[in-house]
């Protein structure tokens, strides 16, 4: 089974979970817009590699190998997610896209948003800069051009050291 399909329904399974106790085929099937039949045979597979407790018509719970890769792919998505979001991406493109991006961004690009989402976070109010980049967007048209390019000569200066 793919490693993007497992990761999609353990952290679907999870979030369901977490509201409902046991999850049922039918609560993955509309949530996914799916027949009840695919998700049969995807629980199936799921319950033969060891990422859930699955009785038929019982429902199912994650195994603690499928908890512990939702309670990860979920990490990645939310940082993702507050990631775009800081950037000025809606909140529906964000957690659409953070879903695509969370199965193929490596560790130390994921390590490096996680810090990046921390540290803008710490900020009470949104750092200048960020002001300056929606500017940007909007218009194409720089604020402070001078000491932005002395910033990037800093930051290049830096990574050739």
């Amino acid at each position: 089974m793919r490693k993007k399909t497992i990761e999609d329904y353990v952290e679907l399974i999870y979030i369901l979970q977490d509201k409902t106790g046991k999850v049922h085929t039918n609560d993955i099937a509309f949530a996914l817009d799916i027949s009840p039949a695919s998700v049969t045979e995807i629980f199936q597979k799921l319950s033969d590699e060891d990422y859930i407790n699955y009785e038929k018509y019982s429902g199912v719970t994650l195994t603690s190998k499928g908890k512990k890769i939702a309670i990860e792919i979920k990490i990645k998505h939310d940082t993702l997610k507050k990631f775009l979001m800081i950037l000025g991406i809606s909140e529906k493109t964000a957690n659409e896209d953070a879903c695509k991006i969370e199965h193929i961004v490596t560790p130390e690009t994921m390590k490096r948003f996680t810090k990046f989402v921390e540290f803008v976070q710490k900020f009470k109010e949104e750092p200048k800069w960020l002001d300056n980049f929606e500017h940007f967007y909007k218009t194409g048209e720089y604020f402070e051009s001078a000491s932005i390019e002395s910033d990037n000569n800093s930051i290049h200066e830096k990574k050739s050291q």
